[in-house]
């Protein structure tokens, strides 16, 4: 779904549908205070300690939180552990928030719950296990819990714990999507429009791809810009599209970023500005996007709005091969990076493996 003129001879769309999924890896902490007519000392505790933990106070949070979980208060050993996992008000330590977390999930806590199932995803602070996993995430899920319902559908995806089962995703998705929950919502557009465990559908893809843009998450804002750059899904309008490439280019979304950088090189909903073009490739490529890189390479070889360079041109051009999988991306890459080397001095060839090798991305 990119657009080329010539292999690697003139900037090309990047990435028009991002192809990622979003697990969901970020601990949550149960920040609900507890009220009503009369709330029970233990809850006006657990409440202080809420107070406590959302103006940064961690050490009092802690102090409020800790006898209460001794007595075997749910939500108070779910934030603990929350609080060892992150290392908030104590010193970091996974084993224990495992503890924790485990003895709230056995009180059937499903934030707990879900917070145990990513440890065993992740194989933090335990052996990594999918089958735990899914198990700790299916019996929050059960209860609706959005966070694990997002990540048992990336499981069906993945066919990690389970068989893989597209349609089972897409019924875990929504579930999660349905409740408003950002990612879920990417993921099921997502799958909406790759057309796995639904009828491919761009319309309905978009419609979930704004609902996730509209709450900051950045693939979804690309992956909104493309639909309006393409036409799919919604009417042609490459005003909104450069709008949306750039909310996700200010969170420094790499693919957002060279789609941005096509807009400007080709003036499309944005007056053409080849400087601006090469602003915007140049942060993805900093980033490691490797199409990106290739576009500059092609820059620099070229001499097209940059200094005709070849000592810069092989240092993207080889970047972007080591960066690519095999098949025909990398073929053209170091195609092109051995047309370049031809040209070079042995001087200006140990430059270019020198800046390659020293190179790091940029976050």
């Amino acid at each position: 779904m990119t657009t080329s003129r010539a292999p690697f001879a003139d900037p090309t769309l990047i990435a028009a549908m991002c192809a990622g999924f979003i697990l969901v890896l970020t601990a949550c902490i149960d920040e609900r205070a507890r009220t009503g007519a009369e709330t029970p000392p233990a809850e006006a505790d657990f409440n202080a300690g809420v107070a406590a933990y959302k103006q940064g106070d961690y050490a009092t949070a802690h102090r409020e939180w800790r006898p209460l979980a001794a007595q075997n208060h749910a939500a108070a050993q779910a934030n603990l552990g929350f609080m060892y996992e992150k290392g908030e008000g104590v010193s970091q330590d996974y084993t224990e928030a495992e503890r924790w977390y485990r003895k709230a999930a056995a009180q059937n806590y499903a934030m707990a719950q879900a917070n145990l199932g990513r440890m065993y995803e992740t194989g933090e602070g335990v052996s990594q296990d999918y089958t735990e996993a899914e198990r700790w995430y299916r019996k929050a899920a059960a209860q609706g819990y959005a966070m694990a319902q997002n990540n048992l559908g990336l499981m069906y995806e993945k066919g990690e714990g389970v068989s893989r089962d597209y349609a089972e995703a897409v019924r875990w998705h929504r579930k999660a999507a349905e409740q408003g929950y950002a990612s879920a919502q990417y993921n099921l557009g997502l799958l909406y429009e790759q057309g796995r465990g639904v009828a491919q559908d761009y319309a309905e893809a978009v419609r979930w791809y704004r609902k996730a843009a509209e709450q900051g998450i950045a693939s979804a804002q690309n992956n909104l810009g493309v639909g309006y750059s393409k036409a799919q899904g919604v009417p042609q309008d490459y005003t909104q599209a450069e709008r949306w490439y750039r909310e996700a280019a200010a969170q420094n979304h790499a693919a957002a970023q060279a789609n941005l950088g096509f807009m400007y090189y080709n003036g499309e909903g944005v007056p053409q500005d080849y400087a601006e073009a090469v602003r915007w490739y140049r942060k993805a490529a900093e980033q490691g996007y490797a199409r990106a890189q290739v576009v500059l390479g092609t820059m620099y070889e070229l001499g097209r709005d940059v200094p005709h360079d070849h000592v810069q041109a092989h240092t993207w051009f080889n970047l972007a091969a080591s960066s690519f999988p095999p098949g025909n991306d990398r073929d053209k890459a170091v195609e092109h990076r051995d047309i370049v080397a031809a040209t070079m001095t042995p001087a200006q060839m140990t430059e270019a493996q020198k800046l390659a090798r020293e190179w790091k991305p940029k976050k």
